[in-house]
């Protein structure tokens, strides 16, 4: 069954693998040397870098499984203060310590540690951008919490990522006991042989070689047991039946999968199913990039995300 799931590895399945005055941040994190403060909100989950001046709007970008704020890094600089940037790091992921991601599921929690985030902190109606598993967050975000989302945008991730892992008609039950075999196989592997593979897998997912080197880094100083705890996460994941409730305009951009037989006009297809119950969702594919789409198609993504933030 991992076998079949492979096929669309480097497509679907491996979407997974997202200043003013300087505060101290209560959860311990110190300061960078960048310039950004990590915001004053105490949370086992994730931590906050913000960048941009107070009372700008504000915007909540969400790395993908294993990746770190700095992925999002030519978005915070293209922006050049005219929002208020809040950046996620997930516990775990990317040198951060596990903390409560320890153990159990890390995508659902984070969401409602964003959504506590938005509300203590006071923001209103932020726009949220997520990658990947942070599209998922996103989702659950705006899906479980429409009043505390402005705007959503969902970068290359479906709704239920497990329907890749089985046939035509696979359910969120159906696939737990692939999900349980890849989170056994991922979370026993020896730590050489799991960083070859996950390193691998990034490396496909990023065409721009001078790009890759902070995903790569990102992924040797991750928590292999978080990442592999939230990759099985997502396996069994199905938000289709949620989207509905998401009141937010919303937008997906996405990129062809990355097999031979995954044309265009298929992956078309499989993004309008599987947001067939989000009315009035923006679809729009972004030829000539891999799964980091910021990354490999900067210009395209950037000109995009303008549109999206300024959209009446």
């Amino acid at each position: 069954m991992i076998r079949t799931a492979s096929i669309l590895a480097s497509g679907a399945a491996a979407l997974l693998l997202a200043a003013s005055q300087p505060a101290l941040a209560q959860d311990g994190h110190v300061n960078h040397a960048e310039g950004h403060a990590h915001a004053a909100f105490a949370s086992d989950r994730l931590h906050v870098r913000v960048d941009g001046p107070e009372g700008a709007p504000d915007l909540i970008l969400i790395p993908g499984l294993s990746s770190s704020p700095e992925i999002w890094q030519g978005v915070v600089d293209h922006l050049a203060g005219r929002y208020r940037v809040h950046r996620i790091h997930v516990q775990g992921f990317a040198g951060a310590p596990a903390e409560g991601n320890a153990t159990g599921p890390v995508a659902a929690p984070v969401a409602e540690e964003i959504a506590r985030y938005i509300r203590e902190q006071g923001l209103n109606k932020p726009a949220v951008v997520g990658h990947s598993m942070g599209g998922t967050m996103g989702m659950i975000l705006a899906a479980r919490h429409p009043d505390l989302v402005g705007r959503l945008m969902v970068v290359d991730m479906i709704p239920f990522m497990g329907a890749m892992f089985g046939p035509p008609g696979t359910t969120a039950e159906s696939v737990v006991p692939v999900a349980d075999q890849v989170f056994a196989a991922q979370s026993a592997s020896p730590r050489d042989q799991y960083l070859t593979q996950a390193k691998a897998a990034v490396t496909g997912m990023i065409r721009t070689e001078a790009a890759r080197t902070g995903p790569l880094s990102d992924v040797e100083t991750s928590d292999q047991q978080v990442s592999a705890s939230a990759f099985r996460e997502l396996i069994v994941t199905d938000l289709r039946p949620e989207l509905g409730k998401i009141t937010a305009p919303t937008e997906v951009l996405y990129v062809k999968f990355n097999d031979p037989r995954m044309t265009d006009a298929i992956t078309d297809a499989i993004y309008q199913m599987s947001f067939s119950s989000l009315p009035r969702v923006k679809l729009k594919r972004i030829d000539d990039s891999a799964h980091f789409i910021m990354l490999d198609q900067p210009q395209a993504f950037y000109g995009d995300l303008d549109a999206f933030l300024s959209a009446k």
